[in-house]
């Protein structure tokens, strides 16, 4: 009996998959029965778990098993006590307070127990970029997972595909920005926080060119007037900190991760408290016009982008 707790979907579903390659390493031939929670019954596990005639492995998965009714629960911690010899049983549950009986017992019962825990920082999920790369016999420099990240988004199966296409698309060991750029242009470049940092950074005819492609594929001006004033927000923040704070203290006291800090800092290059001042007020203005203020949100967009740039140099 294996259970397998937490609530990120493909961790888990990996898991699974490891233990039921171990079963079938000793038996090619073993039966999987997958099934979910709430369409197991009262003596559906003992049934499958009963000794074959021609003493074939059974493989049991019983997936969302937080759903699992309370007979079934109590006839699955009967079973952990005992297991058969000829069956491996797997439960799926996504940690949390339903079917917290079940997690329980089958616990004290012996089942061996594997913990997938959730990704929710961005150096978690760029750790796993790293990783899955390297799985796969291939290298990937912070800055390429970053933009992979950045393009892509937090969704881990997303990432994982990502991974996989670039390893067995790019040629060489190494798989850098220009390769993440080639294979995912687009995705990162219709989102409101690529505009804002080639903003704050500077590089007006990026900003305006991501600002195009964004307005052009949907992204509501809304968004991208929210993503500018976080991205000016960031700057004021950073810049006016107090020069003695170092690593976490810094990171408390700006409410922001340590690896958005660093970004942050480098972006400062060429503000002063003056612009940033003329950059927020131009974002104010462009809030209005976008939420009914002004009757084209797309030029004030590209206006307050304006207003940043010259901010950032103070001309």
């Amino acid at each position: 009996m294996t259970l397998v707790v937490g609530d990120e979907e493909l961790l888990a579903d990996r898991a699974v998959s490891s233990v039921i390659a171990a079963a079938r390493s000793s038996d090619p031939a073993a039966q999987v029965h997958d099934l979910f929670g709430g369409k197991v019954e009262f003596g559906d596990l003992t049934r499958m778990t009963s000794p074959s005639l021609f003493g074939d492995r059974t493989i049991v998965v019983f997936r969302s098993a937080q759903d699992l009714v309370k007979d079934v629960i109590a006839e699955v911690v009967a079973y952990t006590k005992a297991p058969s010899e000829d069956a491996v049983v797997i439960l799926v549950h996504p940690g949390g307070v339903k079917g917290k009986a079940l997690v329980d017992g089958v616990k004290k019962a012996g089942a061996a127990v594997v913990t997938v825990t959730k990704l929710t920082k961005a150096g978690e999920r760029l750790d796993f970029i790293k990783a899955e790369m390297r799985n796969a016999g291939r290298s990937m420099n912070a800055d390429a997972a970053q933009a992979l990240l950045d393009a892509v988004g937090s969704d881990l199966r997303e990432l994982a595909a990502a991974c996989s296409q670039l390893a067995f698309d790019t040629p060489g060991k190494a798989v850098d920005e220009a390769a993440v750029a080639r294979y995912h242009r687009g995705r990162a470049e219709v989102s409101g926080f690529t505009v804002a940092d080639k903003a704050v950074e500077g590089k007006l005819g990026e900003a305006l060119e991501q600002l195009r492609w964004a307005l052009a594929t949907g992204v509501a001006p809304v968004l991208i007037v929210s993503a500018l004033a976080g991205g000016v927000r960031s700057l004021a923040k950073v810049g006016s900190a107090p020069r003695n704070l170092r690593g976490g203290q810094l990171a408390s006291h700006v409410g922001m991760p340590p690896w958005k800090i660093d970004r942050v800092k480098r972006q400062l290059n060429g503000w002063g408290p003056e612009g940033i001042a003329r950059a927020m007020q131009a974002v104010a203005v462009a809030d209005e016009q976008v939420k009914g203020g002004g009757t084209d949100p797309a030029y004030a967009l590209e206006r307050t982008v304006q207003v940043i740039v010259t901010s950032r140099t103070g001309r």
